[in-house]
């Protein structure tokens, strides 16, 4: 069976991530939107919390029910947001929207696992009552398993720009889905290996505007500058993870927001800005938007030294 026809495109698919790349260098991704206090993860409130907190993208997780319906959620949560032991794909829609986050519920504000189209549908550039060109981006997380049913439901938000997609590299299956759908939507493969990167980067039939690397020390080779540097001069961006998990195994070579917390942000987030990092995804975006300016700051007050001294 042959491909179906993509859609015609208005723009490339990456030119939105694109435009905040050039507006900002490194960008900011808030790894679940930002909950704090009464805001639960995953949800509308956090995704504009983390705007609020100088994000430039949102990160929101797909878990789907046993049914069909889409939830920002991730799964193998429930005991510790809504005191269940039970996956939350094994259970139907309506059970779903029976449940609460039980840190956060009150009288008059039940806090619900959200509808994942609709939290998509409310950062909408019309939602916001923003431009298309200042529309915030979405990396939209742990949704590969579901391609097949998700992306045409994408398709129907007409946001495909603000859309960052990914799924592991090492799997097949979701690849073979997103080659075959018809609308492009900007991809970026998972990677482990440099091998990994080297098949996936050259496909002629995904939309990779970038990689998201995975390493476990620093004598790891997808953490050598070299290799970021060759990607660079593909035209492709790399994303890195500093958030830390639950299991605690470094996710970029210790380069972290614990270290940033612990030591300050010049030993957590320092490296990753002096590899050339384009996007650092984080549970403290506020913190490292911070930080994005004291290194911008520097950078301009160096370059005004440097235009001073050859000036004739």
């Amino acid at each position: 069976m042959s491909a179906p026809t993509r859609r015609p495109r208005r723009t490339s698919p990456g030119r939105l991530l694109a435009r905040r790349l050039a507006e900002h260098g490194t960008l900011v991704v808030a790894h679940r939107g930002t909950a704090v206090g009464s805001i639960a993860e995953n949800t509308r409130a956090a995704a504009l919390a983390a705007l609020a907190s100088g994000a430039d993208v949102v990160e929101i997780d797909v878990a789907t029910s046993a049914d069909g319906e889409f939830f920002a959620f991730h799964d193998g949560a429930e005991r510790r947001l809504l005191g269940i032991d039970e996956n939350l794909t094994r259970l139907a829609a309506s059970q779903i929207d029976a449940l609460r986050y039980v840190h956060v519920d009150r009288p008059g504000r039940p806090a619900r696992v959200e509808s994942l189209l609709d939290l998509l549908a409310a950062l909408r550039p019309a939602a916001l009552g923003v431009s298309e060109e200042s529309a915030p981006l979405v990396n939209v997380d742990r949704s590969w398993n579901t391609w097949s049913t998700l992306l045409p439901a994408l398709d129907g938000l007409d946001m495909a720009e603000q859309l960052l997609l990914k799924s592991p590299a090492a799997l097949a299956e979701p690849l073979d889905v997103l080659r075959r759908h018809g609308t492009a939507y900007p991809y970026l493969p998972i990677c482990t290996s440099v091998e990994q990167v080297r098949e996936v980067v050259g496909d002629p039939d995904l939309e990779v505007v970038g990689v998201e690397l995975l390493a476990d020390g620093v004598d790891h080779p997808l953490a050598d500058p070299g290799l970021i540097s060759e990607l660079h001069a593909r035209g492709l961006c790399v994303m890195v993870n500093a958030e830390v998990l639950t299991a605690g195994a470094p996710l970029f070579a210790g380069h972290d927001d614990e270290a940033a917390l612990r030591d300050g942000p010049e030993a957590g987030w320092g490296p990753l800005f002096d590899l050339g990092v384009d996007l650092v995804q984080t549970d403290w975006p506020w913190l490292l938007h911070a930080y994005r300016g004291t290194r911008s700051g520097l950078a301009a007050a160096g370059a005004s030294v440097v235009d001073q001294e050859v000036r004739p």
